[in-house]
């Protein structure tokens, strides 16, 4: 679940994304719009309008979510009629990663297949970067990760192969000083324990 409000932007309206859907449409009431699947009935999020009369939230841009504010949220939800009982993941979503193996994507050239542990999980990432390797430590966006340009990180499969997650470049992390050459960022080994949240 990705919360976003802005309010010079958009206005008063908390836009809440649960997941893509394919056939969007919606149902309103009172203050809160459901957006979902005219076939398969999913839930692919929710706008509350007049959002400032439920919770408080001062950003522009991705909130940050914890406990209160998904009460504030499920609260606003139910006094609009819906039943739905949203629940949030709050783990670290950009953590220290360590390459366990490589190899090469059966169907692209350009293509790496890595497993990476993440310290809960060992994911499998195809990543298109010339300079990663295995024994790496690096910067991994977890499904569900915003990075700074907007873009959501989500499952997805790259010709043919399952990837969960994305390795990260300083540049697409939007690091001061980043390189402008391709490639993901390799942190110093001593410094990151695999599984720490990376802050930037």
């Amino acid at each position: 679940m990705n919360v976003f409000y802005n309010v010079e932007g958009v206005g008063d309206v908390l836009l809440i994304n649960l997941g893509d859907i394919e056939n969007r449409v919606f149902e309103r009431k009172g203050d809160v719009a459901r957006i979902y699947d005219e076939q398969t009935n999913k839930t692919g999020g929710y706008n509350i309008f007049n959002a400032s009369k439920y919770v408080q939230v001062d950003v522009r841009g991705q909130v940050e979510l914890n406990e209160e504010i998904i009460v504030k949220i499920n609260e606003a939800l139910e006094k609009n009629g819906f039943e739905d009982k949203l629940e949030a993941d709050f783990s670290p979503k950009f953590v220290v990663g360590y390459v366990k193996e490589k190899e090469k994507h059966p169907n692209a050239d350009k293509l790496s297949v890595c497993k990476v542990n993440v310290g809960t999980e060992e994911l499998q990432i195809v990543c298109g970067a010339p300079n990663v390797d295995a024994g790496q430590k690096v910067v991994v966006a977890k499904v569900g990760a915003v990075m700074p340009s907007g873009m959501i990180i989500k499952d997805a499969e790259l010709r043919g192969v399952p990837s969960s997650g994305m390795i990260c470049s300083a540049r697409e992390l939007e690091l001061p000083d980043a390189p402008q050459e391709k490639g993901i960022l390799v942190l110093e080994d001593d410094k990151y324990e695999i599984g720490q949240e990376f802050t930037f």
